[in-house]
């Protein structure tokens, strides 16, 4: 069985993380989850990516939800949380997930 990207679970936090605030209008527990799934993240990253890359995608992340709320009065919140959803895993799959080395290559 594959391994599920980190790209995406770093994604599905924040968009998680804000439906759990939206949904449950306590933006604490929204905040718990996004602390959670980065918590996660870089657990699995750390080993595969270093520790550089795993702490440049967790300023990425943090970034982004800062993007967001920066966002949201022009595209709307979920739009906007979309997109940085979108940079975040682009940018772990790029730093964490992608096939490097000879392996790569076959």
């Amino acid at each position: 069985m594959r391994r599920v990207p980190t790209a995406l679970i770093a994604a599905l936090t924040l968009v998680v993380g804000f439906a759990v605030a939206q949904v449950s209008d306590v933006r604490a527990l929204g905040g718990a989850v996004l602390l959670a799934g980065g918590a996660w993240c870089a657990v699995r990253a750390w080993r595969p990516a270093g520790a550089l890359r795993t702490v440049v995608v967790l300023v990425v992340a943090a970034l982004c939800f800062v993007a967001s709320h920066l966002l949201a009065p022009h595209l709307g919140a979920w739009p906007s949380v979309a997109v940085v959803a979108a940079v975040l895993a682009a940018v772990t799959w790029v730093l964490v997930d992608r096939p490097t080395g000879v392996a790569a290559r076959r």
